[in-house]
Parts: structure tokens; sequence; C-alpha cells
């Protein structure tokens, strides 16, 4: 399974989606409906090869579990490829490769999502058996333990053994003072230890119904293909009660913070600085748009301000950039980042970072910037349509994050009238240092 921590990923997949003219353009011109029982479901029609993409979204993630019991949704994740009621352990993954495709699951802070990738002919088969496994696995001793181990044994070698992944969760632990986003998706290994099997099947049966999950079907097929199947197999399903997504507010950052780790197996020293941000769903939403700009002005990419600077020119970084994830369904970050050259100490590429933010806090983009900046964000999008797969994982992450696919599909009107003058207030309403996180990794041995 993959265990997928990692929201970037999608971020860039939804942002490197379409190529736009403002005032026509749209993404994936997708087509979607709803079943009676609450169901929604969106078809991305796309011709290039025979084959489809089935994605499940359910709108739950590790941000919804209980206090003191984190890792539920991936630890539930896993179960989903052991026995229902109609299927036997493991029997969904070899029925699907022995069908020619390929399938997986990822769990992320807001939603868990399942797909396969399969002939266009199979389609009928996987939609059957992801409907039985909504609604039929089982629960007991003898399938929990076991995966309890080889979950443990996913965190051992993906957090513990890897010295970005434990500063990346120390970032997230001390950065959120309130919001569940600072605890692992994985889990804390003590309380995975501590999970039942009644909390596994007690979480299962609170978010798992079909009013609570997102049908997304991509690739050499239609909507009229796509709505007897999802009517036979979804429709079926009775809708479930389902509880509030209510979580904890994040509290303004007022003072800023400063966490190292030090690690004899760091071969490249790396600095990064946080900043607390508004998504699409929470905090200042009209701010969203013009920071995705602002970043790729600052740090986007070779043409960055960041890269330019400290990479090219400066000699000083072997890399540089800035990140913005405006796709979580609660507060986000603004991040800038700068892995120093042979010889070169974090304290001055600290400086050197700070220069330039700091320049484009007081001096603004201009308006010159903009419109480059706009025209990459959107050229570089050209292809993505060749991927039906992609066209599935944006649209299914923007709407199990509380967007619509109207936001989506308006992006690149939105993108594109973007201002200077609304980049530069949003930049300087986020990159306030008395509110920022600043951490580095460094080799232990030179560590003080």
């Amino acid at each position: 399974m993959i265990s997928f921590a990692s929201r970037l990923l999608l971020v860039a997949a939804s942002l490197l989606a379409f190529s736009a003219t403002p005032g026509s353009a749209k993404v994936y011109n997708p087509d979607t409906f709803m079943l009676p029982n609450g169901m929604q479901v969106v078809v991305v029609t796309n011709k290039r090869a025979p084959i489809v993409t089935h994605m499940v979204w359910y709108k739950v993630g590790s941000a919804d579990e209980p206090k003191g019991k984190s890792g539920i949704a991936h630890f539930l994740e896993h179960m989903m490829f052991k026995a229902t009621t109609n299927m036997k352990s493991g029997e969904f993954s070899s029925t699907v490769a022995r069908n020619g495709g390929r399938d997986n699951a990822f769990t992320s802070y807001d939603y868990t999502g399942y797909f396969q990738t399969i002939a266009k002919d199979r389609l009928e088969l996987v939609m059957r058996m992801e409907a039985d496994r909504m609604t039929n696995i089982l629960f007991n001793d003898e399938q929990v333990e076991p995966e309890r181990q080889v979950i443990l044994e996913e965190r051992n070698m993906r957090t513990d053994n890897s010295p970005e992944a434990k500063l990346s969760e120390e970032i997230n632990a001390a950065f959120f003072r309130n919001h569940p986003y600072q605890i692992p998706i994985i889990g804390w290994r003590h309380e995975i230890e501590a999970l039942s099997r009644q909390d596994l099947e007690s979480f299962y049966k609170i978010w798992y119904h079909p009013n609570n999950a997102i049908l997304v079907v991509a690739g050499d097929v239609t909507a009229a293909e796509v709505k007897p199947l999802a009517e036979k197999y979804y429709g079926k399903l009775a809708a479930g009660p389902l509880p509030s997504r209510d979580r904890p507010s994040e509290p303004p950052h007022v003072a800023s913070q400063r966490i190292s780790l030090a690690d004899a197996r760091v071969r490249q020293p790396n600095w990064r600085r946080m900043y607390l941000a508004p998504s699409h769903v929470y905090g200042d939403k009209s701010q969203t748009y013009a920071l995705e700009v602002g970043a790729e002005i600052l740090g986007g990419g070779a043409t960055s301000r960041l890269n330019r600077e400290l990479v090219v020119e400066g000699e000083k970084a072997v890399s540089a950039g800035a990140g913005y994830d405006d796709s979580p369904f609660g507060p986000t970050t603004f991040t800038v980042s700068a892995a120093p050259q042979q010889g070169v100490s974090l304290d001055e590429i600290e400086k050197l970072v700070e220069a330039e933010v700091a320049k484009i806090v007081t001096d603004g983009v201009t308006a010159e910037e903009v419109d480059r900046a706009k025209k990459r964000m959107q050229a570089s999008a050209v292809y993505a349509r060749d991927s039906a797969g992609r066209g599935a994982r944006a649209l299914g992450a923007a709407l199990a994050s509380g967007q619509t696919v109207e936001d989506v599909e308006s992006w690149p009107d939105r993108i594109g009238s973007v201002t200077a003058d609304q980049v530069n207030a949003a930049l300087r309403a986020v990159l306030k240092n008395d509110g920022a996180l600043t951490a580095t990794l460094v080799e232990k041995e030179k560590a003080q």
C-alpha cells in the first residue's frame, strides 16, 4: 500500500493539468452526476488508450481520527485488501492482476483513496469488487494482528530510518499548534500498537458509506457507459449517517520556532522555513491563487528568484525553491527552502534566502513577472490530459478536500486574473517571520 503522506504530489498534478486561455479554458471537461444514495460520480473521457482508471475516494483521512487513535485511517486502508463476506484475503488484488490490471491505495490527512487501472472491458469487474468492500469487510484478530506488524515495519522503513522523513514528522508536530495535521498520517508507533480490532471496525462503520465517497472513472469510457454500472453496484448500497468533519482550528502563529535534526546518515544538509497560509477551504481563500503565482515567482522553477540568485548566479546552493500547498481541508503552508553547496554554511544560506524573501515582501513583484509566471504555469500543463489517471487524481483530491468540479475547471480563468497587487498583498500577509518555523537537517558530527 502507499502511505500517501505527500499532498504536494496531487497539488502538482492539478496545477499541471491543462493549457489555458483566459475566459474560455477548461481542464478535464468531466461529466458528473449523483446517485440517489448521495455518492458523487465523475467521469473523465480520454480515448487515447483502451484502459480506464477507477477510483473511489472517501472523505476521511488521518485528521479525522479520534484523539489518541492515530493511524486508524491508514490501518483501515490496509484492511480493505483483506477478506470480505464475498472475497478471501488478498483476492481483490490477485483478481485485478490476473486480469492485467494494477491496483493500490493511499491515505492522506483529508482523504483515503483506492484505485485500479485496467482494460476497459474489466471495469465492471473492479466496480463490483470495490462496491463489495465498501460495506462487507471482515474484521478478526487473525487478519488484524499480522497487518499491524506490516504497518509498524512500514513506519520503521519510511520514517524511523529516514532522517528527512523524521524531520518532516517533527516539523508538522511543532508547526501545527492545535490542528490534527500535527499528527503523522501513518500514526505514532505507540498508538498503532494499541489500536484494537474494534477501533478499526468502528471507524469503518462510521465513515465508509456511499454518501461519503466519490467515484471517479477516467479513460476510454463515457458517462453513459459508467452510469448504469455505478447504479448497479454502488447505487444499491444504503447511505449511512455521517458525523460532521469538525476539526480544531489553528490559532494565529505569533512566535517563531526553530528545530534541528542531526543524523550521521545525512549527506546533504537542508534548510527550510514554513509559514502558516490559507487554503481553498480554510482561512482567507481570496489569497490562494495569488499565493500560487507568488510561489512560482519566488521559487517555482529554473527562472525563479531563489534559483537564480542562490543556485545559478550566486553558486551558493545546489537547490533553492518555494512551494505553496493550496489543497488541504484545513490550514496549509507556504515554504521556502535551500540546500547549500559544499563549504557553505546553513547560516549563510539562511541569510541569503531571508534577503530574497525580504526583497519580494518589501519591493513586491512586477506585472511582467506575474504575466510570465502565469504563462509558465499554464504552458507546463499542455499535455496533462494525455494521462487519464492524472485527471482522476486531481479531481478526486479536490472534491474530497472540499472543493468542487467548477473549482478545478475554472483554474485557468482564476489564475489568469491574478494581478501583481494581489500577489504582493498575499505574500505580505503570509511571509511573516514572527510566526514562522525554521528547520535544519545536518550531519550529526557537525552539530554543536
